[in-house]
């Protein structure tokens, strides 16, 4: 079987566990709950609960205590993109080929159905609670999930990176951005996969800094798409960089550049991949494709 055809596979099983943990739309608050759901079904690739599922494989995971956090990470992952399509951040009206929640829903009800995924992913998570014998464990894992998120993970560096919007960038505050903004939700998916897999506090480190290495390279190929790319490609609004007058990767060191160091990064990540105990030559090369994708 080929790795393509696997991974529309795996695609398939992924899906069909976020849908199982979404919530049913009924109720006088029923429209949040469609939007909510909308947004979630839209698509995508997957990658983060992906990751998380093989990084569990990896270190010896059998159980379905990762399914819940499988289902939180897409909802932590998609309750992002509503927010950044709003016209207070990117006024995108496109995204998976499809019309953004603030569209399609309203300006109200795509704030409050991204605040809503968040919360929801964590009432999620914690439902591995009743699947494993370890509490603790799950525990730590919504930490991860919350520290990831939050002011110190995701939002923070969705902070920054509102806040330089039209200023120049440091290379620096630069990669402060993609750290955090795009790495921390990989590193939370990895290591909450890790660590429910029984991965050791040494691995979990290694792991950490696997996956920002990850989300960095993907970041800089996400930059590099947005200039070469189409928009039937990406089913997303191509050049919105550089209409928002964004710095990136792209802009700082050039497309040759952003290239080069994709594959070094990439390479290094699978270094630390290799070092790790137990082989998953899926995990692999679902690594190598999110960060060399061409879409």
């Amino acid at each position: 079987m080929t790795i393509h055809k696997r991974l529309e596979e795996r695609t398939c099983e992924v899906e069909a566990v976020i849908e199982q943990y979404l919530p049913e739309e009924t109720g006088h608050q029923k429209t949040i709950l469609e939007a909510m759901n909308y947004s979630v079904r839209a698509g995508g690739k997957r990658l983060r609960p992906m990751l998380m599922e093989e990084t569990y494989r990896l270190f010896g995971g059998q159980g379905q205590e990762i399914e819940p956090f499988m289902a939180a990470i897409e909802m932590i992952h998609t309750s992002s993109l509503i927010h950044d399509d709003l016209p207070c951040m990117d006024n995108d009206q496109l995204r998976r080929g499809m019309p953004t929640v603030w569209v399609k829903y309203g300006y109200d009800m795509a704030v409050l159905a991204g605040d809503a995924l968040l919360i929801y992913a964590v009432e999620t998570g914690i439902k591995a609670c009743t699947m494993t014998r370890d509490g603790n464990k799950v525990a730590r894992a919504v930490g991860i999930l919350a520290e990831k998120t939050g002011i110190y993970g995701m939002i923070g560096g969705q902070v920054v990176d509102v806040q330089l919007t039209n200023q120049p960038i440091s290379r620096e505050k630069l990669d402060f951005i993609y750290r955090l903004k795009t790495g921390a939700l990989l590193e939370a998916a990895m290591m909450i996969g890790a660590l429910l897999g029984g991965a050791s506090e040494n691995e979990l480190g290694q792991v950490e800094r696997m996956a920002s290495l990850i989300g960095i390279a993907f970041q800089i190929q996400d930059d590099i798409l947005d200039v070469t790319a189409t928009t039937e490609q990406l089913g997303k609004p191509v050049g919105s960089d550089e209409k928002n007058q964004k710095t990136t990767y792209v802009t700082l060191e050039g497309i040759e550049k952003a290239k080069e160091d994709v594959a070094r990064i990439s390479a290094e990540a699978i270094e630390i991949l290799h070092s790790l105990p137990g082989e998953n030559l899926f995990l692999e090369e679902l690594i190598r494709i999110l960060i060399t994708r061409e879409k």
